[in-house]
């Protein structure tokens, strides 16, 4: 099986369109323009990852025709990163195990106080049963596959990137010190968060990804969480510079 990513969702926290929003990257009749909120599916080494499960993952695990996963990597807490946690239960059932998550330590306690039912010591029939894996900033293992964490900052939040071999995967930054490009150095696919042109407070803008790319220096690099304050799909890709473009929901990449 060679080393994939499908972009599940593309989007900002929000998505787009963003309800009752008039905008014309909202009202484009662009399919690439339709970004759910942002996650991705990682095909590495025979293993099965989700990195972030927000609102859509249910959606995006049919969508996808995806029946089995090995875990899912949290890169934070924030709600559109985790709000379809609870439909984990279908894996609970059909594979009668608890379900592997790998996240920070204050990701899991923002998990036991979103989803208080699923840590009660009485828990009510069907909820869902996680088997979380408390990671920092130092590589891990899953099933003897190793992963690196890359160490940002979302505003004051500390946030965690992955390595994936060739395949470096940001999102939800708007600092990345060097220590942790150097981490970097070597990969063919870069993909990094942008949610405008100007700058943000928590997320990269434009000129600030790109900057962040070329000192990786990837050979492809692909932008997500991308919100409606960027150009239509069509636009942007003619405005960014060679050998980087913006990723958009259900697009395969392979590493």
């Amino acid at each position: 099986m060679a080393d994939k990513i499908t972009f599940l969702g593309t989007g900002t926290s929000q998505g787009i369109p963003m309800i009752g929003c008039q905008c014309d990257v909202c009202k484009s009749p662009d399919w690439h323009d339709k970004r759910l909120r942002t996650s991705a599916y990682i095909e590495y080494e025979g293993l099965k990852l989700v990195i972030d499960a927000g609102p859509d993952f249910r959606y995006q695990m049919l969508r996808e025709g995806i029946i089995t996963l090995d875990a899912i990597l949290l890169t934070h807490e924030h709600i559109d990163h985790i709000g379809g946690l609870d439909d984990v239960r279908a894996f609970n059932y059909l594979e009668k195990r608890s379900f592997p998550i790998y996240c920070e330590q204050h990701v899991l306690d923002a998990l036991k106080s979103t989803f208080s039912y699923a840590f009660a010591d009485e828990k009510y029939p069907g909820v869902p049963s996680f088997d979380v894996h408390v990671i920092d900033d130092n590589p891990f293992k899953i099933g003897g596959i190793e992963i690196i964490p890359i160490r940002a900052m979302h505003y004051k939040l500390p946030v965690l990137g992955y390595r994936f071999g060739k395949l470096g995967y940001l999102t939800d930054a708007n600092h990345i010190g060097d220590d942790q490009i150097e981490k970097l150095r070597g990969i063919d696919v870069f993909v990094i968060n942008c949610v405008r042109m100007t700058p943000h407070i928590s997320h990269f803008s434009l000129p600030e990804a790109i900057e962040v790319a070329r000192k990786v220096g990837a050979g492809q690099t692909f932008l997500t969480h991308l919100s409606h304050q960027l150009p239509c799909h069509e636009q942007l890709v003619k405005e960014l510079p060679e050998g980087i473009t913006d990723a958009y929901d259900t697009l395969k990449v392979p590493f």
